[in-house]
């Protein structure tokens, strides 16, 4: 039975790829910001296994970790979790770029690196799920771009340290996804939020777990989903 640890399960894209893994019997384990969080993610999926540790705040995962039975297999460990912020850089305070920096990509480089020896010993597989926005910078998505052009970089980087491990890097580039993270966006951009006119965070979890799912004889490398209407 294959081990995964999730960030940013409790909704959207991450939502679906715990639900699937956990339908197919694989063993899941959430990440959760605080021990209410938690409770209210394994009770959604009975059986699974959680993790308190706060990403805002990445500078106390190792210790939050410390205090906390780890898994002792990771196959696979999903980056999904995000937090946005638009704003043109005139007016972008240091509070939303620490925040998404942070969330976005500070702490997924931490937690990469508190549990790689055990992603090396299963040879594992990380994947980041990145966002259209860390190909392409918009106007007032600085910010959030910053931080998603820094996460491809650190799957990059990863993927050539690694490779030589056993241990398979993919980043997924989505783009605007049906979930609680694109409707607080359109909320920002003063526009209409329909649900229908953007991509199902099913179909994001379909091409992550074929990435997962391939044979040790090929890796994806980068992935890039767009609506198809």
């Amino acid at each position: 039975m294959a081990t995964h640890v999730i960030t940013g399960a409790g909704s959207g894209i991450g939502a679906a790829v715990a639900r699937r893994l956990h339908e197919r019997g694989d063993d899941v384990v959430l990440l959760a910001r605080d021990a209410g969080r938690a409770k209210q993610l394994a009770a959604g999926l009975p059986g699974a296994r959680t993790l308190v540790g706060d990403l805002s705040n990445p500078d106390r995962l190792s210790w939050a970790f410390s205090h906390q039975p780890m898994p002792e297999r990771v196959d696979t460990l999903l980056h999904i979790a995000g937090v946005v912020d638009l704003g043109p850089v005139g007016d972008l305070g240091v509070r939303a770029w620490h925040s998404q920096l942070n969330t976005n990509l500070i702490a997924p480089a931490e937690l990469t690196r508190l549990f790689l020896p055990q992603l090396r010993l299963d040879k594992g597989h990380v994947v980041f799920v990145n966002s259209g926005a860390g190909l392409n910078a918009s106007p007032e998505w600085s910010a959030y771009a910053a931080s998603k052009h820094g996460l491809k970089a650190l799957a990059d980087s990863l993927r050539h340290e690694e490779h030589a491990n056993g241990v398979r890097v993919t980043s997924v580039y989505p783009g605007r996804t049906a979930s609680p993270m694109q409707e607080k966006v359109h909320s920002q951009e003063g526009k209409a939020y329909d649900p229908a006119k953007f991509i199902d965070p099913e179909s994001v979890a379909t091409t992550i777990l074929m990435a997962l799912d391939l044979p040790r004889d090929a890796e994806v490398n980068d992935l890039t989903v767009r609506p198809g209407r």
